[in-house]
């Protein structure tokens, strides 16, 4: 009989998560579902922006009084074409709401994982510090504006 694979074997028992964790991955899956399902339903901007007044808000005041888009602009529209099925469309209109909205999904799955199973949804981001991650995700978002502000320009 041969031996178990090490990538299939199992180092080291995984501890279940109690009540209170699993309780918090299920919030975190149900908000992140109840993002996505509004991001379904709106209908995105051709413009590019201006999808998030259909949930009333109030349009950019940055883009309304000196022409250039805020860090968020374009999100919501993103998110839209995104659940749209558009995955290209979304990432040429604001490349960090195609990102975010892709990580908003993979919280809610990740969630609902720990939720049900009791077994963590993602131990690989503990591999990495958290200041990292914090930096790579505002460099992202400040390239991702900066795209958008030429977008925005180009016009």
């Amino acid at each position: 009989m041969n031996p178990t694979p090490i990538i299939f074997a199992q180092q080291h028992p995984v501890p279940r998560l109690g009540w209170l964790p699993r309780l918090l991955a299920l919030l975190l899956a149900l908000g992140s579902l109840t993002v996505l399902i509004i991001g379904a339903r709106l209908s995105p901007d051709p413009a590019g922006t201006g999808t998030h007044t259909q949930l009333g808000l109030a349009p950019c005041g940055l883009m309304k009084n000196a022409g250039l888009p805020c860090m968020t602009c374009g999100m919501t529209t993103s998110y839209a074409l995104m659940l749209e099925g558009r995955p290209l469309a979304s990432f040429i209109n604001q490349p960090m709401g195609a990102v975010l909205c892709f990580a908003t999904a993979l919280m809610f799955w990740a969630g609902a994982y720990a939720a049900l199973t009791g077994l963590p949804g993602m131990p690989w981001l503990n591999r990495y510090p958290t200041t990292r991650q914090v930096v790579v995700i505002i460099v992202l978002l400040i390239l991702a504006w900066g795209y958008k502000i030429a977008v925005v320009v180009s016009r």
